[in-house]
């Protein structure tokens, strides 16, 4: 949408936060972020590495407990009490914000322990969705984003993480420094601020303000 309203052209990399903020920080020709969470923006805000007055919050995630298997995960999430899977694939906690709320559900259910032998990590949030939707993990913590279109999974089943269970997943976006005066990333974010933009989010499962 933002290129056929604008006229600009995007160059997207994908890859954890934690990951990305490490580019940067390493010189990546990186122009925009759009981060899963707010911290790893701060933190490159208070060195010095992104455009002061930039920093927003483009939307919310949700943390969703996922199955390919269209019964396997049940709506309360009672399926990780009864351990009836052999993998549960979360994010790195350390790299990924998604993997970090996920070890945070689990430490707030009472479960981290038991399931630790079970737990299969991903790089990525992008990489352990890939684990549950190849079957390589029978069920695992992805972003509702991933799994959600209009208002519904796109298959599987799942259980929505109620947010009471681990830190918000405020995204923020931020200007990098090499980009102050490019008028395409300039562009680009006052674009995220937009409703339409905003529709879009929503639709694929996330808040915005």
């Amino acid at each position: 949408d933002f290129e056929q309203g604008s006229g600009h052209k995007l160059l997207l990399s994908f890859g954890s936060t934690g990951k990305l903020a490490a580019q940067i920080r390493n010189g990546a020709p990186f122009d925009v972020l759009l981060a899963a969470d707010s911290a790893s923006v701060q933190q490159l805000a208070q060195e010095q590495r992104v455009v002061a007055g930039t920093p927003f919050s483009y939307a919310s995630g949700r943390l969703m407990l996922w199955s390919a298997q269209g019964t396997l995960v049940d709506a309360k999430g009672d399926i990780l009490k009864q351990q009836r899977f052999a993998h549960l694939a979360v994010a790195a906690p350390q790299l990924a914000p998604y993997g970090a709320a996920a070890m945070q559900t689990l430490t707030r259910l009472g479960l981290a322990e038991a399931l630790a032998p079970k737990l299969v990590q991903g790089e990525s949030i992008a990489q352990t969705y890939s684990f549950v939707a190849s079957g390589n993990a029978e069920l695992g913590f992805v972003a509702r984003s991933q799994v959600w279109e209009n208002g519904a999974l796109t298959k599987g089943s799942g259980w929505l993480v109620p947010a009471t269970l681990h830190d918000p997943l405020r995204q923020q976006a931020a200007l990098l420094n090499r980009a102050a005066s490019n008028p395409g990333a300039r562009a680009l974010l006052q674009f995220l601020k937009s409703e339409s933009a905003k529709a879009v989010i929503r639709s694929f499962g996330y808040e915005t303000d």
